[in-house]
């Protein structure tokens, strides 16, 4: 039996000794750029390493054997029926495993030829709180069945793919921005993403800091939470403005020089919704070039900003969040903190000096249970690399 310590990566190999791949995927983190993937922004995510870890072994029956050991649980999906979204027993499929399906379907919607395969599931990744457990499982499964397939695919089609899977078969109209965080993530850097035209660029993080995540134990399910509405408020956005002006066809192209002109024109709402967009991708901009400056201050201040506009324009902080940030903010080793990912609960991530980031875990964690009766876990992380995959080799006897 596996030991209590043992790591993730050993938990699914014992959960399947005779896997062929191991595949790892990281959470991501987004320090700036919060809910414009979907309107063509540009953003600033990270991967970490907290990480997935699946060990996968080809089968010959039409079938996904996926069992995750964290849940301990164990499903079986007839390829033949992913779209059905029930298991080899006509049960409904537990949410997670919701995820290994959607990616199979859009593989198969799309032609591609995929096998049967075993996997075990082992992570160290919370789920549910804002960190993309949703896309690190979805980019090493499309990972698993390319590899096992041998598919010809480049990273950011892998990314893309994946996107179509959750906004088709989960239901979330979720951007690009989470997969390709996943996919392409480099060690010790943000990654300059322009969700427009695909082109990206890793920044170094401030030398000396570490990006530490805590978890506000609120958790929130995007396909049931106001996640699509938002996407529908800036989609109306667009359809105002558009009339105005025909050149504009995302909120992308609304510069804040422009931003006043047009918000008289929209419902209230809206024009809140639309003012976070617009502000929030020139706020991404000006912190990169605070990165490329190493200006770690005028970074952390950006990462102030970009939670009060979240909160005050975009309506989707609460109070476990927003107390965090305030509390966080008021440490001396915080240089910046806000939420991230979705938001409506989940995580904070901070960037704290690297000598102070254990006195900020523990304080914070005190003064969270003090205000809401609720242990806070933290997690000091730091920028890791993208998804990855390892042949496993077999001795020769």
């Amino acid at each position: 039996m596996p030991q209590p310590t043992s790591s993730p990566r050993e938990l699914a190999l014992s959960g399947l000794p005779d896997a062929e791949l191991i595949i790892s995927a990281p959470g991501r983190v987004n320090l700036l750029g919060e809910h414009v993937d979907y309107n063509m922004g540009v953003v600033l995510p990270a991967a970490i390493d907290k990480r997935l870890w699946l060990a996968v072994k080809p089968i010959e029956e039409p079938v996904l054997q996926v069992t995750s050991l964290d849940l301990n649980e164990q499903v079986n999906i007839a390829l033949k029926d992913v779209v059905t979204r029930v298991d080899e027993k006509g049960n409904p499929l537990p949410q997670w495993s919701l995820y290994p399906a959607a990616v199979a379907w859009v593989m198969l919607s799309k032609g591609y030829s995929i096998q049967g395969m075993q996997a075990v599931i082992a992570s160290d990744l919370p789920m549910r709180a804002g960190l993309s457990s949703s896309a690190a499982i979805e980019v090493a499964f499309a990972l698993a069945f390319q590899t096992i397939g041998g598919i010809e695919m480049n990273r950011m089609q892998l990314a893309q793919l994946c996107q179509l899977a959750e906004n088709r078969y989960i239901g979330v109209q979720c951007g690009l921005m989470d997969q390709f965080a996943v996919s392409h993530g480099v060690a010790r850097h943000a990654l300059f993403f322009d969700t427009r035209s695909l082109e990206w660029q890793p920044i170094p993080l401030p030398a000396d800091t570490v990006l530490v995540i805590a978890d506000s134990g609120r958790t929130r399910e995007l396909a049931h939470s106001a996640y699509n509405q938002r996407q529908q408020e800036c989609q109306l956005a667009v359809q105002y403005i558009h009339r105005k002006n025909s050149n504009v066809h995302s909120l992308r192209d609304v510069t804040k020089q422009e931003l006043a002109g047009f918000l008289d024109l929209l419902p209230e709402v809206v024009a809140r919704r639309t003012h976070h967009v617009v502000d929030e991708i020139d706020r991404v901009e000006r912190s990169a070039l605070a990165l490329v400056e190493d200006d770690a201050a005028a970074f952390g201040a950006f990462m102030l900003e970009g939670h009060a506009s979240l909160r005050d324009l975009y309506d989707v902080s609460c109070d476990e969040l927003d107390y965090l940030v305030e509390a966080a903010s008021n440490h001396i080793g915080c240089l910046g903190a806000r939420l991230t990912g979705a938001g409506f609960g989940g995580c904070t991530i901070n960037l704290v000096q690297k000598q102070h980031a254990q006195d900020f875990c523990e304080k914070l964690q005190t003064a969270y249970q003090e205000r809401f009766l609720v242990e806070l876990k933290t997690y000091i992380c730091h920028a890791d690399r993208g998804a990855f995959v390892e042949r496993m080799r077999k001795a020769v006897l």
